[in-house]
């Protein structure tokens, strides 16, 4: 299961993301937001954040207006990685290298047919279990 979550300023972009994962069969559990309407990233960050930890949701995609500030707050969890990304190269080196679990993106930075192809690469790129990522990984979780 993808956990979905968005802004107003990524409300339409995830409207794209939702069709797409639709048509390609996965299933996912949309956290929001319903509109355009001015709202707050964290409230959605924090949600898809959550599932992941809680293992409702395997992975999740978080679009704000840049991808930055939704960001930010899905990474102030423990155990959370959220990368993001606006090109392909990006999104496949971290699931490949960071193992990161959260894609973000931007709707008023990128189109959505470039945004599909970085979903799909995000989504079908596995972690490479190589040892050095391994342990880079948890150097990161280190406190």
């Amino acid at each position: 299961m993808i956990a979905l979550g968005c802004d107003h300023g990524g409300f339409e972009l995830m409207q794209e993301v939702k069709k797409h994962l639709a048509e390609r069969g996965l299933e996912y559990k949309d956290f929001g937001t319903d509109s355009t309407a001015s709202c707050d990233y964290p409230v959605f960050a924090k949600a898809v954040a959550n599932s992941i930890l809680s293992g409702e949701c395997e992975r999740g995609i978080l679009i704000c207006g840049t991808g930055i500030g939704i960001s930010i707050a899905a990474n102030r969890f423990e155990g959370i990685r959220c990368a993001l990304c606006h090109d392909c190269f990006s999104a496949e080196a971290t699931r490949q290298h960071n193992n990161s679990n959260i894609l973000a993106m931007g709707g008023r930075i990128i189109g959505p047919g470039h945004a599909l192809k970085v979903v799909d690469t995000f989504l079908d790129t596995p972690f490479s279990n190589d040892e050095r990522h391994i342990r880079r990984i948890n150097k990161i979780d280190e406190k």
